[in-house]
């Protein structure tokens, strides 16, 4: 059975940056902290951290910084059956795709946050991806567009996100004068949230377009707007993002009555604790 207190060592030093810091956060020198990492890289035989510039988790310790987080919930869900037992602060790691962070995640569970004292580290993640995160034991839950539990782990739909291909009305005129079609697409610049994002390549295979087309790479979701406005592509906007700016005709389809429809998945593990169940509980009622 691992120490605890090596495990704390290392999730700390993860948190706050460092070794000198995560000493004052626990009450310990540096070499202290350092003892039982070093501690810890002995007993299970590899290591945990990659020292520098900035520590970080290797494969194996991110798996411990799992364990960790999924033993805080639990031991919360005691406290509150045990009132003598302090109750720990639990830090949720999540994974989930940057249009749910700009729209309509903040609103579904801030006040739950709030009045579970809940701390998230969220990680941006393409939404066809993210679940390789829990696969992977990165984070304890994650919001994705794959509908396949890992195993081990429960996942729930949580409605859809529609997206439309919009650019602005000079854009258009411009690359899309002819029309829709695969002449303006293979030369029309698009915009792609990153290499890992498959919804333009989605969005025109549904649309009878298999080949390839010029794009920018522009990983941020409010950037992403702004290209568009900025006339620089046509790129898989969420209709609820760009709500104000179609009604002001700042932006408009360049394939009128298309849609792309991406149906969101919640996965989280199953013995997470209680938490978890009611940030779930939160999540289908703020999408119902």
């Amino acid at each position: 059975m691992i120490d605890y207190k090596l495990l704390d060592a290392l999730a700390t030093v993860i948190e706050t940056g460092g070794f000198e810091r995560a000493g004052v956060v626990l009450g310990l020198s540096q070499s202290a902290i350092s003892q039982r990492i070093r501690t810890l890289e002995i007993r299970i035989g590899q290591p945990v951290l990659l020292r520098s510039p900035v520590p970080r988790a290797t494969p194996a310790g991110q798996r411990l910084l799992n364990h960790v987080q999924q033993v805080q919930l639990l031991e919360r869900d005691l406290a509150k059956s045990l009132p003598s037992l302090p109750e720990p602060t639990a830090r949720l790691r999540i994974a989930l795709n940057a249009d749910s962070l700009a729209t309509w995640w903040a609103s579904a569970i801030g006040e739950f946050c709030r009045g579970e004292a809940l701390l998230l580290d969220m990680v941006i993640e393409d939404q066809d991806i993210a679940l390789r995160r829990m696969r992977e034991g990165d984070v304890v839950a994650c919001l994705c567009s794959n509908s396949q539990p890992v195993p081990g782990a429960r996942c729930v739909p949580l409605g859809k996100m529609s997206y439309l291909p919009l650019a602005t009305p000079s854009y258009k005129a411009q690359h899309f004068s002819q029309g829709f079609n695969e002449q303006s697409l293979q030369s029309a610049p698009a915009i792609v949230f990153g290499p890992n994002d498959q919804l333009q390549h989605r969005f025109l295979a549904q649309s009878g377009y298999h080949g390839a087309f010029p794009y920018h790479l522009c990983p941020s979701s409010e950037g992403f707007v702004k290209l568009a406005l900025a006339g620089m592509g046509y790129g898989m906007i969420p209709e609820i993002q760009a709500k104000p700016d179609i009604e002001a005709g700042r932006l408009i389809s360049i394939a009128p009555g298309q849609s792309l429809e991406v149906t969101l998945y919640w996965h989280f593990w199953r013995h997470s604790g209680g938490v978890i169940e009611r940030l779930t509980a939160a999540l289908k009622a703020a999408r119902s």
